[in-house]
C-alpha cells in the first residue's frame, strides 16, 4: 500500500510517495525550497509542486512544523509566518490539490510514529522522546508507545532563551559551531529534558541524525540511551503517510 507524505519543514518542503508495508519511501524524494516569508498560500504553492511532480491523485498526509489541532488548525509557528495561525491548514491544502483527501499532524509527531513502528523506537516500552533538530527542535513523546502529541520541547527555556535559539542545527550553522561544541549545547539540552521527564531512550532525528557519529561521542552524563533516528530525515514523510492511512482508511 502507497500513500504519500509529505514533510513541511522551515528550509524545505519535501515528499514522495510511501511504502507502508516497509516503512520506506516508494521513490525518491522530491524537495522544494521553503517560500520566506513562509505564508500559507507561499507554502501551499511549494505543496502543490512536490505532489505534482508524481502525478499523484490520492490521499497525501502533511506534516507541520508547529502544534495543529483538530487535525487541522494549526496553533503556533514559530519558524514560519505568523500569518499561518489560526488558519484550517487541512482545507487549505486540500482546496490547493484539487480536492485531494489531506491530513495534517504536527512534524516531529509524525517523525516519532514512524521510528517507533520502523525505526529505532520499535518495541520500546516506558517513555521514550524523539528530538528532531532542524531550523527548530521538535519533540514527540511517547509512554509505553502512545504518544502525547504537540509537546513542543524545542521550546523549553534555557539560559533564558528558547532552547531551539541554542541548540538547533540552524544554530549551529548560524554560529559556526563546531560539532563538538554544538554536541555541548545539545547535552545541556538534553540534561534538562530528562530532569523533566526521565526517559529510558531519546532518538535524535532530523537532518542531523544521518551524522550522528561526528557528535554523539562529545554528549556526556545522560541516563537515557541516545540513539539516531533509523529513518533519518525521511521519518517525518513516512509518519505523515502513515497517518494519512490512519485517518483516510
Amino acid at each position: 500500500m502507497q500513500i504519500f507524505g509529505l514533510d513541511i519543514g522551515g528550509s524545505g518542503i519535501k515528499g514522495a510517495p510511501v511504502d507502508l508495508d516497509r516503512g520506506d519511501l516508494a521513490q525518491e524524494r522530491f524537495k522544494v525550497l521553503t517560500p520566506h516569508p513562509a505564508t500559507p498560500d507561499g507554502v501551499a504553492d511549494g505543496v502543490k509542486q512536490v505532489v505534482e511532480h508524481y502525478g499523484w491523485t490520492g490521499p497525501v498526509g502533511l506534516t507541520f512544523p508547529g502544534v495543529v489541532t483538530d487535525g487541522s488548525t494549526i496553533r503556533t509557528a514559530a519558524n514560519v509566518d505568523k500569518g499561518w495561525i489560526d488558519t484550517d491548514a487541512r482545507a487549505l491544502f486540500s482546496d490547493r490539490l484539487g480536492g485531494h483527501p489531506v491530513t495534517v499532524v504536527n512534524d516531529a509527531d509524525a517523525a516519532g510514529v514512524a521510528e517507533m513502528h520502523f525505526g529505532a523506537g520499535r518495541d520500546r516500552r516506558g517513555t521514550v522522546i524523539l528530538l528532531t533538530f532542524g531550523t527548530g527542535i521538535g519533540s514527540a513523546l511517547f509512554m509505553d508507545g502512545v504518544l502525547v502529541p504537540n509537546t513542543e520541547l524545542g521550546h523549553l527555556e534555557l539560559h533564558g532563551h528558547d532552547a531551539e535559539k541554542r541548540a538547533s542545527s540552524k544554530a549551529k550553522e548560524d554560529e559556526e559551531l563546531t560539532w563538538e561544541h554544538w554536541a555541548h549545547r545539545v547535552q545541556k539540552y538534553l540534561a534538562h529534558v530528562e530532569m523533566l521527564f526521565s526517559p529510558e531512550l531519546f532518538i535524535i532525528g532530523g537532518g542531523v541524525s544521518r551524522k550522528s557519529h561526528k557528535f554523539l561521542h562529545h554528549i556526556e552524563g545522560i541516563k537515557a540511551e541516545i540513539v539516531p533516528a533509523q529513518l533519518q530525515n525521511n521519518a517525518g514523510i513516512v509518519g505523515a503517510a502513515m497517518h494519512a492511512a490512519e485517518k483516510t482508511g
